[in-house]
């Protein structure tokens, strides 16, 4: 796509066009599962992100013009839609559209259906990363794109990104931090009397309704076990009256391919699974995500226990430190998860727009900035604890 004297940045159809070894080689050591090439090139071999969907694969690679060594990587996708993003840009979409103006195609950066913070410009020096970020710019006006969206990166990532100009939004989310807990009750005893008389109550209603718990690492995860987390999961939309994001081929290849990233939790009530959630977990960051739930039949506190106490839990036994635990959801604070700054960035080509949404993006900060002051003052967390 575009040349210097030393590096080539071309637009890669396919992550599976990648060699593991070349895309592990640019990985930094903290790049968590989703940014595995295991787990973006089964989004596109188990037909999620297409052309078809709307979802074309573009990612920008950078290479070594001498030898054709791969020295960084941009995921990309061009979209024709704001879906499966968790950052929300459609009222901007119908500003342009408003004004004669095509929005769509943009350009996205981040892990799709996924609203979890990691790297975006995958480079182990900062001149590579440079080189992408000029790269992302340059073919916004090649292509004649109107903008380009980068989600929830790293610090380090969003330095470079303050610097090209990009405009910073920001969103909250709720995460939950073990502070070297020994059980769940030392959690606990971090909570106002009245969270923790909450918490116990919501527990021992499950409890009484027969209802019991069994975790299951995914290596040990059975054909039957995942189609049934499969309906699960494709229940909770279909009581949205919506279509799942992710497909029952997906999650059947994703145990396959990445046992060790991903951790399941089943309710069960007279030996028969009623419910599950999954997380996937960072172990050599401590980290975890929780990402799914969903459940065929339904009781009084069945989702707060099996997808946030349980995961807890989980999180104290294995020594993990972070529980992130996605997108939105003011009622996972209740239970714990205390509100988090992110941050996204967005390039607009037209100067006329990129002002206008500067200035709304001003006005929101100055509302996220009092929405998150009014958390922090209805926190769970006792007098004198940290979050």
């Amino acid at each position: 796509m575009s040349q210097a004297s030393d590096f080539e940045i071309r637009v890669v159809p396919s992550i599976q066009s990648i060699p593991v070894e070349d895309w592990n080689r640019i990985l930094p050591s903290d790049a968590g599962p989703f940014l595995q090439h295991a787990f973006l090139s089964l989004l596109e071999e188990t037909s999620l992100v297409t052309l078809e969907l709307l979802w074309h694969s573009s990612h920008l690679a950078l290479y070594s013009m001498a030898d054709e060594k791969l020295l960084g990587v941009v995921p990309l996708y061009l979209k024709t839609h704001s879906y499966g993003e968790y950052v929300f840009d459609w009222s901007w979409a119908e500003a342009y559209a408003m004004n004669g103006l095509n929005y769509y195609p943009k350009a996205l950066s981040a892990i799709p259906f996924t609203p979890a913070t990691g790297s975006r410009i995958l480079a182990k020096s900062v001149e590579h990363q440079e080189y992408l970020v000029n790269g992302l710019l340059q073919l916004l006006n090649q292509l004649n794109i109107s903008s380009a969206h980068v989600l929830f990166p790293q610090s380090k990532d969003a330095e470079l990104l303050d610097k090209a100009k990009f405009l910073r939004r920001e969103s909250i989310q709720f995460h939950w931090k073990n502070h070297q807990f020994s059980n769940f009750d030392q959690f606990l005893a971090t909570l106002t009397m009245k969270r923790r008389k909450n918490i116990k109550r919501e527990r021992q209603q499950v409890q009484d309704a027969g209802i019991s718990f069994l975790h299951v690492p995914g290596r040990q995860m059975t054909e039957e076990q995942v189609l049934f987390f499969y309906r699960c999961y494709a229940a909770t939309y279909q009581e949205r009256q919506s279509s799942p994001y992710l497909n029952q081929l997906f999650f059947q290849k994703w145990v396959e391919a990445m046992p060790d990233s991903l951790h399941f939790i089943f309710a069960q009530k007279e030996n028969q699974s009623i419910a599950a959630a999954l997380l996937v977990v960072d172990k050599a960051e401590k980290k975890a995500y929780g990402r799914y739930w969903g459940a065929l039949e339904h009781h009084p506190c069945l989702h707060f226990e099996t997808a946030f106490y349980q995961s807890i839990e989980y999180c104290i036994a294995n020594q993990i430190e972070i529980l992130e635990g996605g997108a939105q959801g003011e009622h996972k604070m209740a239970r714990g998860f205390m509100p988090q700054t992110l941050c996204s960035y967005h390039y607009l080509t037209n100067p006329s727009f990129a002002e206008a949404v500067e200035r709304f993006l001003d006005r929101e900060r100055i509302g996220i900035s009092a929405y998150r002051d009014d958390l922090d003052s209805r926190s769970p967390l006792r007098l004198g604890t940290s979050d």
